[in-house]
């Protein structure tokens, strides 16, 4: 969780790493940069300056309305304080998170995930590792625990826990179907990108 201006900083700059982004005039075209540029300042602001006076909470206000507007731009529904650095959105479509959720480090998410509770009364949510990797329509219900390093399918119903990480999991209701971490999918997306020569 982001508890100083440092810790913004090295949230955005992780950020970018595992987006494969370069600060350029391309970047304010680039929505799924902006909107998690707009994430981790939401962040910073909700932490570290809300409760500080009147000027605090408007700066506040006005972070979050543009975080707000650009998550209805991209589709996103992602509360602050879920993910931890290096969070990689692969690109615009359908994603929503429960707010309790809690998710660690260097997430690569993909299109029509869906992270949330199950039905019941009470609000229990899912808890990532760090180093996941979560396939296009994954959805991840009710109070379960993912291992680091775990490889989620596409498509993918999770329901269950899959505490020692280090895995692939896929199908609906999701099984471990290899011993394939994730790092062999983040890794893939987060190669430098190779010149022609």
């Amino acid at each position: 969780m982001i508890r100083s201006r440092q810790d913004y900083l090295a949230y955005r700059e992780a950020d970018r790493i595992a987006l494969r982004r370069e600060y350029s005039a391309q970047s304010m075209f680039d929505e799924v940069w902006k909107f998690q540029r707009l994430l981790r300042r939401v962040e910073y602001h909700m932490n570290c300056h809300k409760n500080r006076g009147l000027f605090g909470k408007l700066i506040y206000k006005y972070w979050s309305i543009r975080f707000h507007n650009q998550g209805v731009r991209c589709g996103f529904d992602i509360p602050p304080n879920v993910f931890g650095p290096g969070l990689s959105i692969a690109h615009r479509g359908t994603i929503v998170v429960h707010p309790d959720a809690r998710i660690g480090k260097n997430c690569r998410i993909h299109v029509d995930v869906v992270i949330g509770t199950r039905p019941g009364p009470d609000d229990l949510v899912p808890t990532l590792g760090d180093n996941c990797y979560i396939g296009p329509g994954a959805k991840l219900f009710g109070d379960i625990t993912i291992g680091p390093n775990t490889a989620i399918g596409a498509n993918s119903v999770v329901n269950s826990s899959f505490p020692e990480g280090f895995c692939t999991i896929a199908g609906a209701p999701a099984r471990k179907v290899s011993d394939t971490p994730s790092t062999e999918f983040i890794i893939a997306t987060r190669s430098p990108k190779k010149t022609l020569g």
